[in-house]
């Protein structure tokens, strides 16, 4: 999805007539706790100030016709009837999904009109589509007043990607952007759905850099990743990796290759948004560095999710003094970079790696988080 433009025509224009609810809802970036989620395991997400806005009006009739103004004046009213919604239409499917969903939840809702444009990049790894659902799913909670929860919001919106779209994803995705803040990372178990905001410290802020490289969840890489984490908790005669214990790690290398390595990054991945938990609630900042490096590291040799230009990304960080620690956020294959930097100092650190990454790759860097705006 490319950045709203200006010359996108908005809502009353294009519908003829004015909008009755106006709801956003954030992208994510998760901290620490990388594929985890689908292995019931913990993670520990934060709202990034980018939003997904969305603005309806409900019809009379079973009509949907919706409008993204990311495609500017070159887009157009997408239209389906609710009951007939087919895959394959780009973007309108996680629309599709919403209304899909909520009618075999039994959460029936009318046809209506809708314009929304998205701040979150897409294929950046902070959940452009779970802030797409979850925005949608508050507007016509709203509009049609459905009697569901935040985390029921969440669910569903994990349902459009899994049930629909064809994303075999987790819920921390959606979980973070109808639960989570920007001062505060969502320590949440995504077998139980507990959850608690656990603020960061004052003397830390975080970065975020979108590498340039995009990445898709519906696509063959992630899908082969989660298909290998249950193929190795079969065999190891568990429900799910939460389920192993750490003792039984051995046991768990000791599978064909890759499946061991794979089982051991669940493993050491849980482990260390749990101390992460402890170093934030104790703002101990001297943990926090090595623990989202060991998760990076992690990452790139037993998960083998990164690629060349998040590795550059991360070893530029390492570079910084004022950068704590740095590691790949969101389900990989490209996407963004999150990192802790001493607070005050984000935005300096974060303008120089984006300019020295931009020099050394065939990618340019763009920073997220602090919004550029925020330095002046």
């Amino acid at each position: 999805m490319q950045a709203p433009t200006d010359d996108a025509p908005r809502f009353e224009p294009l519908f003829g007539r004015p909008p009755k609810v106006r709801v956003q809802a954030p992208g994510r970036v998760n901290l620490i706790g990388e594929h985890t989620d689908y292995n019931g395991g913990f993670v520990l997400p934060m709202a990034i100030p980018q939003q997904t806005e969305v603005v309806l009006a409900p019809r009379e009739d079973r009509l949907v016709r919706a409008f993204s103004a990311n495609l500017g004046a070159k887009g157009q009213v997408d239209t389906y009837e609710l009951g007939q919604e087919k895959r394959g239409r780009g973007w309108l499917d996680y629309i599709q999904g919403v209304t899909h969903v909520l009618r075999a939840q039994g959460l029936e809702v009318g046809g209506f009109d809708l314009w929304l444009h998205s701040h979150v990049p897409l294929g950046s790894g902070l959940s452009s589509s779970a802030a797409l659902e979850v925005a949608l799913l508050r507007g016509l909670r709203e509009a049609f007043g459905l009697k569901v929860d935040d985390v029921r919001i969440a669910l569903l919106g994990q349902k459009v990607e899994t049930d629909f779209v064809g994303a075999p994803v987790g819920v921390m995705d959606q979980m973070a952007s109808s639960l989570a803040g920007t001062g505060a990372a969502l320590f949440l178990d995504t077998r139980s759905l507990q959850y608690e905001r656990v603020p960061l410290p004052a003397g830390v802020e975080p970065i975020v850099i979108n590498s340039g490289v995009t990445h898709s969840h519906a696509g063959g890489d992630y899908k082969v990743r989660r298909a290998e984490c249950e193929r190795a908790a079969a065999q190891l005669g568990v429900a799910s990796l939460r389920d192993l214990p750490d003792a039984e790690l051995p046991r768990a290398l000791a599978l064909p290759e890759p499946l061991g390595r794979r089982v051991r990054h669940v493993l050491t991945e849980n482990a260390r948004v749990l101390d992460t938990v402890r170093a934030l609630r104790s703002g101990d900042l001297a943990a926090l560095g090595p623990l989202l490096y060991a998760s990076h590291a992690s990452q790139r040799d037993d998960y083998e999710v990164s690629v060349p230009e998040i590795d550059l990304l991360v070893d530029l960080a390492r570079a910084e003094p004022d950068v704590l620690g740095a590691r790949l956020t969101g389900g990989g294959f490209g996407g963004s970079v999150v990192m802790l930097a001493r607070a005050g100092k984000g935005a300096d650190a974060a303008a120089r790696i984006a300019a020295r990454y931009s020099e050394r790759s065939a990618h340019k860097a763009t920073v997220l988080v602090p919004e550029p705006q925020a330095k002046r």
